[in-house]
């Protein structure tokens, strides 16, 4: 009769403590202090100096070094090679510090001797998951679809015989779960691990010893190509995740905490990005505006938001649209982030003097039709930016700015004139990202008699331009919370949209030196959708909620003279009492 799980785990637990105890034992007797596993840390440095073969041969391995001071883990002191390999290291004038371990942390200082040295060359900067190190390895990604299976595989794994898969478990969950970060964040008494999906930190794992992790992050550093002993600054480095469909870049930045180094890893998935303009939410009207200014032969598009509201992935879309054969496609970006067929990109270097400014100088000797610059953030680079838009080039940028209309004082805040901005603009965009409802697991609420009629007094004074046919039926729904969603009642984002395009009348009041106000009243007077609208739209669709629209957009009132605005109800839908 087959044993319990239960049963085997602690049998394996009894005989790990028995083989520790036997070590501190060996320990004693021969006056060599002992070290446990989780204190059995490697430097890649230390290992260049004595083979792999040499290693195994005298079961010893070196674990750090600092000039001629050496430290190294050992079985067994009396054994006739380890006695021969350290005669060996005295001779060549190392101070060695010896330590005993168990046989299970030698072999693991052995196995990680393996796959940092023999491997170094092909390992660094590229984690292959079809490798043939362990089941794990050729896991389906669809096998950590939810938090709680990839819970499970790590505490499967979670000993510090198996940094490999833990790596992988991790990074594997992270895409299979749509996560846009990995947080590993040490405290007193363990690390914890955290996913950003949707915006928004999940905790997955808690419970990663400071031991277990510390080989974790030398793991995570070898990738990025990191320096191993450095633990008291930053550093910054990256990665590639080779699937068997696609590459992942993974960028690294690891600091120093208080309880240890903090690692954070953006995960940059092509799928992210690889949007078409119909898949990024746009609505039919707006689509329409997009592609006739994908059309005009020079000009400015500039998109506006803050990090992390898509800017990048609609501006992406845009160039997909654009590129062929025909049309010449340059980018200047810090960094680049993803890797699009058919278009030469560009990478900022402050060190190398390759800034903004100077790379779009160059940039326009490349005789370009299209130039993406990844954002304007100074005078120089506004102003050639602008004189690219004049001179026949179509132009890509973003800048920070709360709304479409912010984005003309912040260009002239820049230093950019009046005279040149006016004419080079063609559309101003804005966005922002709401977490889509779960299809599996959203309820349909009733929508209240109040709220209908605001609702369709809304759609009543919104322009003509915006069909009105899709929203006739109000359908709402409240997030519930299920196995797809890892019960948060949203997966996945879309983005809201506003998109304004520069008129005569605003070419003029740009040029009279007119304030943000002054210009938000011209846009009034047109058929402009704000983001807020927008997101009013895709909530009555039953694609989100009024609570994403308004941590977004701020609070929703509704224009209707008479009327008190109005407020969430406890199921998620608002009603007609208080201030929405």
């Amino acid at each position: 009769m087959a044993l319990s799980t239960e049963i085997q785990d602690q049998l394996s637990k009894m005989q790990r403590e028995a083989e520790e105890r036997d070590a501190q034992r060996r320990a004693q007797d021969r006056g060599i202090p002992y070290l446990p596993p989780d204190k059995v840390l490697i430097n890649l440095e230390a290992l260049e100096v004595v083979s792999q073969a040499r290693a195994l041969e005298g079961h010893l391995v070196p674990i750090a070094t600092r000039e001629k001071k050496i430290a190294v883990v050992l079985y067994d002191s009396k054994l006739k090679k380890t006695q021969e390999l350290l005669a060996t290291l005295a001779a060549d004038k190392y101070e060695v510090t010896p330590y005993i371990v168990s046989l299970s942390s030698l072999n693991y200082a052995l196995d990680f001797y393996k796959f940092v040295r023999n491997e170094k060359k092909t390992i660094v900067g590229e984690v292959n998951v079809e490798a043939n190190e362990g089941e794990l390895a050729k896991a389906d990604i669809a096998t950590f679809d939810t938090l709680p299976k990839v819970q499970q595989l790590i505490k499967d794994t979670n000993n510090a015989g198996k940094i490999s898969d833990i790596v992988r478990v991790v990074l594997l969950g992270a895409m299979a779960n749509k996560a846009s970060d990995i947080h590993f964040e040490p405290t007193e008494e363990a690390v914890r691990l955290r996913y950003r999906i949707d915006g928004l930190l999940n905790d997955v794992f808690t419970e990663f010893s400071h031991g277990v992790y510390r080989s974790v992050l030398a793991r995570i550093k070898m990738l990025s190509n990191l320096k191993l002993n450095v633990r008291d600054e930053p550093q910054d480095g990256r990665f590639t995740i080779d699937l068997p469909t696609k590459k992942v870049e993974v960028r690294v930045a690891i600091a120093p905490s208080e309880y240890g180094e903090v690692v954070v890893m953006r995960l940059l998935d092509p799928d992210a990005i690889n949007l078409s303009l119909e898949q990024l939410g746009l609505r039919g009207d707006d689509l329409k505006i997009v592609l006739e200014q994908l059309d005009r032969p020079n000009g400015m598009a500039i998109n506006t938001g803050p990090t992390g509201s898509g800017k990048t992935t609609t501006l992406y879309a845009f160039l997909r649209r654009k590129a062929d054969a025909q049309t010449k496609i340059i980018t200047i970006e810090d960094p680049i982030e993803y890797h699009v067929d058919g278009i030469e990109q560009t990478q900022v270097n402050e060190e190398a003097g390759y800034t903004f400014a100077g790379g779009l100088r160059s940039l326009m000797r490349q005789d370009p039709d299209i130039i993406l610059v990844g954002e304007i953030r100074d005078r120089d680079t506004a102003e050639i930016a602008t004189q690219a838009a004049l001179t026949g080039h179509l132009v890509f940028s973003t800048v920070h700015a709360n709304s479409s209309a912010g984005a003309i004082p912040r260009l002239l805040d820049l230093g950019v004139k009046a005279l040149s901005l006016a004419p080079a603009l063609n559309l101003l965009i804005a966005q922002r990202l709401v977490r889509r409802l779960c299809m599996a697991c959203r309820q349909p609420v009733e929508v209240p008699n109040e709220l209908k009629k605001n609702i369709e007094s809304f759609l009543a004074k919104l322009p003509p331009r915006v069909d009105k046919t899709p929203y006739q039926n109000i359908t709402m729904y409240k997030p519930v919370g299920c196995e797809k969603c890892n019960n948060a009642g949203y997966k996945g984002r879309v983005a809201v949209y506003e998109l304004l395009v520069v008129n005569e009348a605003m070419q003029e009041l740009v040029v009279a030196g007119a304030g943000q106000r002054d210009i938000e009243k011209e846009v009034a007077k047109t058929d402009f959708v704000s983001m807020q609208q927008d997101g009013v739209l895709k909530i009555i669709t039953g694609m989100t909620t009024f609570e994403e629209v308004e941590e977004t957009t701020g609070k929703v009132v509704w224009e209707k003279s008479g009327q008190p605005p109005f407020a969430k109800a406890t199921d998620g839908v608002a009603t007609g009492d208080q201030q929405h």
